[in-house]
């Protein structure tokens, strides 16, 4: 990889309230692999503020990191968990400008979707802001106040913000008055992972693409508060055995059910590295040596838009060309013994492959 940039950190940050699937573990080597290779620190978060769900799934976060050390992965420095850093939240909160919200989830859908509204955004399915509540009077604000709790947003400068993305080059995408904090009083996420990522030296960010169209209005509360906007690498979205996508809701197995099903940690590995066109490896410090072969495997192919001097539109979608991390894949784990071979490809021209036990 490229190292000619003094880098920072890559990070990865799940949120405790389900155990880690195929699908959050191939992100997590990726956001290792390519910080390490980089030779970037890497450091993982909780991202537990949404307290009523985390106590709700119980002891998963202990889990969570049992179940990335059981894979090889190490990270440095101690966990960071932002229910503990609510005050830093709210510190940086009163430097944004911001405004109470009092509209309901059905409100904003609604009047998104009005002839007269914002319209659907077409970047994935995510409902821009319509800025309802912005212009309200003192008056009204107070008389919706004693109606019920508001939210608050960010009063954004601009409609428009430009990030960069390892594989999809540089792309503009729309932004809102995004919500800072619910009106339960929980700090959101949109908030958070930039405060956190900022005063954690986090220059990568590594997650799946369907969060490609949150990086512009997250780019643009760190521009806001004059911390830097990391680069983004999203990687393709992991589905099981007839393209569903993997969610614990849908039965997906994390590590100890998969290993009550004889697949031990090593087999995992090597699904999984298969999965990103790496070299099956006994530990996964042996994909850092020096190794031209892994360097071109976790290189993206540079398409029309990557190369353009000029930014395109944000587009979300799955990305073509040879399988890597950059890749949808469809991953049917193996049990014990089984080759666990490419059964084949997907119709996403030629980009996800599956691993299945046929």
């Amino acid at each position: 990889m490229d190292s000619a940039h003094l880098p920072g950190h890559g990070r990865f940050a799940p949120s405790p309230t389900s155990a880690l699937h195929l699908g959050n573990l191939r992100t997590a080597l990726v956001a290792w692999l390519l910080a390490r290779r980089s030779g970037r620190g890497f450091v993982v978060r909780v991202e537990d503020l949404d307290q009523v769900r985390v106590a709700a799934a119980g002891d998963i976060a202990d889990q969570q990191l049992r179940d990335l050390e059981a894979l090889g992965l190490d990270w440095d420095g101690p966990v960071v968990r932002q229910s503990a850093r609510l005050e830093i939240y709210a510190e940086m909160a009163r430097r944004l400008p911001s405004y109470p919200c009092f509209c309901t989830r059905r409100e904003i859908a609604a009047a998104s979707r009005a002839p007269d509204g914002n319209p659907r955004s077409g970047e994935g399915d995510w409902l821009p802001y319509p800025g309802t509540c912005r212009g309200l009077s003192r008056s009204r604000r107070a008389e919706l106040a004693g109606r019920r709790p508001p939210a608050l947003r960010l009063a954004a400068p601009v409609h428009h913000w430009t990030v960069h993305d390892l594989a999809r080059g540089t792309q503009s995408g729309r932004v809102d008055d995004v919500v800072l904090r619910r009106n339960d009083g929980t700090w959101a996420y949109n908030l958070a992972v930039v405060v956190d990522d900022g005063l954690q030296g986090v220059d990568q960010v590594v997650r799946a693409r369907d969060l490609w169209p949150s990086a512009p209005r997250q780019a643009m509360i760190a521009d806001l508060l004059g911390l830097p906007a990391p680069g983004y690498a999203h990687t393709g979205l992991v589905t099981g055995p007839g393209g569903k996508r993997l969610a614990k809701a849908r039965g997906a197995a994390g590590m100890a059910e998969l290993a009550a099903g004889g697949l031990s940690a090593a087999r995992v590995r090597a699904v999984l590295c298969r999965s990103l066109g790496l070299p099956e490896v006994d530990r996964l410090t042996d994909l850092l040596a020096g190794d031209p072969g892994i360097d071109a495997a976790l290189r993206p192919p540079r398409g029309a838009a990557a190369d353009s001097a000029e930014p395109g539109p944000l587009e979300a979608g799955p990305l073509a060309g040879p399988r890597g991390w950059w890749s949808d894949v469809a991953l049917d784990a193996p049990a014990e013994g089984t080759s666990g071979q490419p059964a084949g490809s997907t119709q996403e021209a030629g980009s996800a492959n599956r691993m299945s036990t046929t």
